[in-house]
Formats: C-alpha cells, structure tokens, sequence
C-alpha cells in the first residue's frame, strides 16, 4: 500500500469543461495512457490521480496531461491519436517537441477541423513533399501516408501550385486485368482506390470530391491506365506502391512532367505479388537513393496513430518474421 502511494501523483485541472476534454467520452483518453505506460488513472473533484508501479511511468503520463492540457488552453481540439502521438513521442524520448507538432495547420476538413501532423515522422513527410519533386513514403498501415498525401495534394490545388489530382493504385488482385468485372471503369477501380476516396472526403466531402471528378479536376484510375501518358501541373499519388513490379514502377516514375509531383506510397512488409516477382518500391529503394529531387520517409510502428495496440501488434509480426 505504501508503494502504491509513493508512485501516485495528481494532476490538478481547475477548467471542468477542460477536465472533461481530456478524460474524453467514456473515459476513452484516460484509457490509452493507461493501456500505453500501465498506469491507472481516476478522476476525483477537478484532478487526476495517476498510479502506477514504475514512477517514471507516473511522470510521464503527468508529463502528458500537461502537454495536452496546453493544447486545450490554447484552443486546439484534441482526439485519440494525439494521445496516442504523445506515447510515442515519450517512448522515443522527443516528447519535449510534442507541441511543436501543433503549431501548423496544413489544411482544414470538411468538417472544418484543422488538420496537423502527428509524428515526427509525418513531420518529416510533410516537409519532403514541399522540398521535392518525388517523395517515396515506406512505412506500415496507420501512420497517415495517404492521408497526409491526399491532404498535401488538395492543398497544392487550391493554393494554384497544381492543376489536377491523378491518384493510382495497382490493381493486383484483378492482376491488372479489370475488364472481366462488372460495370464502368470507376466501378472496376474503385475497391481497390478505397482508402484514398475515404481521405478525400474526409477533406472535401464526398459532394465536393464528386464535383471535382466530375471536372477532371480530380482523376481515380488503376495503375496499367498511367501507361503513355506525361503528366504536367499535377500532384500524382501511387498508393500500395509495394504491389508494382520494377518495370511498372519505372513506367510510372517516368510519367513525372513539369511543374508536377509524385507521391510513392507503401508498405514492404505487405507485398501481394506472385512470389517469382520482385516488388518495383524494394527496387526502388536501391536504384534511386542517390538522384537529387528523390526523398524517402521511412514510417515506422512508433508512427501508427491508430490505437495503441496496432504498434505492439506490428511490432510483434515483424519481430516474429525475424
């Protein structure tokens, strides 16, 4: 009992209505810092009492509610992965740059919320795809590649840096031939092009995102539709780039015109081709790390901003495929 005392500390928030924001519904914020660090955390009268066995695992999640108290304070509304971004900063020691991860809006959504970086590797994403023709983005499920991309592509259009948004997919499971399924060309293509109109609207809506197609402004085709083609004034987006084969990835590479920009997203760790077939973005990797304009952004499980346990289970698969 006595060493359960010792490692409990409080946390004091005078603000009801900020006490509440951070307790989230159902207790759901409180409940990711205890999952993530195994402290317990209880609310009582306008405070926080944290226990824990470990003291540093006390101290960080104190450490945590202020920087997300601060955020409060200055106006910025939280969810679960900026708790979740906070753990993995405090795990991988940078947790004194959390809000500068803030200080940006990159744009805002449809439901006009801003829409900031997580992680200092997204910062890094971010920052690549300003400062470069071609940014490669390598990482697993749940760190915000097509996500930020889409959100990076619609903010270059409406700034007037690009014309068009192409975004492609390869179509492996249909092994690139589409014309045996049912319906239109968008109706071949749009199960496999799921995630990216889901990062549409939740940026432009789907009215909006359906307008823009409408217009061409927008352009949603399967990979083997890039062949041929020079794409000029357009921020161009190839998603699950780890199911191309080199000669389809340097087809693509090779359609980069002027005043354009490419975005190579994937995950090598999830590769569906057949298995006498080398994945084109592991070529990639080797061929083009030297060519000025060519960025890659390794994402890594400390990146997930989906729930805590999605890291531990990457992280369990990968140490278990060693």
């Amino acid at each position: 009992m006595a060493e359960e005392l010792k490692n409990t500390k409080e946390f004091i928030v005078s603000d009801q209505n900020h006490l509440a924001m951070i307790v989230g519904a159902q207790d759901e914020f409180i409940g990711i810092l205890e999952a993530g660090l195994d402290v317990s955390i209880n609310v009582f009268g306008n405070s926080l009492k944290v226990s824990g066995e470990k003291e540093t695992s006390v101290d960080t999640t104190i450490t945590i509610l202020e920087n997300i108290l601060n955020l409060i304070e200055k106006g910025i509304s939280i969810n679960s992965s900026d708790f979740v971004s906070a753990l993995n900063m405090a795990e991988n020691g940078t947790l004194e740059y959390f809000s500068d991860l803030y200080d940006q809006v990159l744009i805002k959504d449809a439901k006009n919320r801003a829409v900031r970086v997580k992680t200092f590797g997204q910062r890094q994403y971010v920052q690549a795809i300003r400062n470069h023709d071609i940014v490669f983005g390598i990482g697993p499920a749940g760190t915000g590649k097509t996500y930020l991309a889409v959100v990076m592509a619609i903010a270059a259009y409406k700034k007037g840096i690009v014309d068009r948004i192409v975004l492609t997919r390869p179509a492996v499971e249909a092994g690139e031939s589409l014309g045996f399924l049912p319906g239109d060309l968008k109706d071949k293509v749009d199960p496999y092009l799921r995630p990216i109109y889901d990062a549409l609207h939740a940026i432009l809506g789907s009215e909006h995102t359906e307008r823009l197609m409408d217009r061409g402004i927008i352009e949603i085709a399967p990979l083997a539709y890039m062949r041929g083609r020079t794409l000029d004034n357009a921020f161009v987006i190839l998603d699950e780039a780890q199911n191309t084969t080199s000669s389809q990835m340097k087809m693509f590479l090779t359609r980069l015109g002027f005043g354009s920009k490419m975005i190579v997203n994937g995950d090598i760790s999830q590769i569906d081709l057949p298995r006498h077939a080398k994945s084109g973005l592991v070529s990639a990797q080797g061929i083009l790390q030297n060519i000025d304009q060519i960025e890659f952004v390794n994402f890594s499980s400390k990146d997930v901003v989906r729930h805590p346990v999605v890291s531990k289970i990457i992280n369990a698969y990968d140490a278990n495929s060693l």
